[in-house]
């Protein structure tokens, strides 16, 4: 049996719409176990920071610990330690200390 080239062409048009269903479903298991995540614990690290406030004890990104004393729109003034104060961008915060 001989296929014309039509008919060739026909059956190769089912199977690549086929082959789209496992990339899909390939797709959706990585949003849900990589990319939602992730965009869930930067949400709630934007609002950590949006809630800083002076007087919390913070760590950042670069490893340096310090105590909030004023917060800027863009930055925090942070004292990390007796009379020295630096000015830190509010993306470097990692996270927030509790206090014992």
């Amino acid at each position: 049996m001989t296929l014309t080239l039509a008919q060739a062409a026909n059956a190769g048009a089912g199977n690549g719409f086929g082959m789209f269903i496992p990339m899909i479903l390939v797709f959706g298991i990585f949003y849900f176990l990589m990319i939602r995540p992730q965009q869930r614990k930067e949400k709630e690290r934007q609002k950590m920071i949006a809630e800083l406030r002076a007087g919390k004890r913070v760590i950042f990104s670069g490893g340096i610990l310090g105590t909030v004393t004023e917060a800027k729109e863009t930055t925090f003034i942070i004292e990390i330690a007796s009379g020295v104060k630096i000015e830190v961008s509010r993306t470097a915060v990692s996270e927030v200390i509790e206090q014992k």
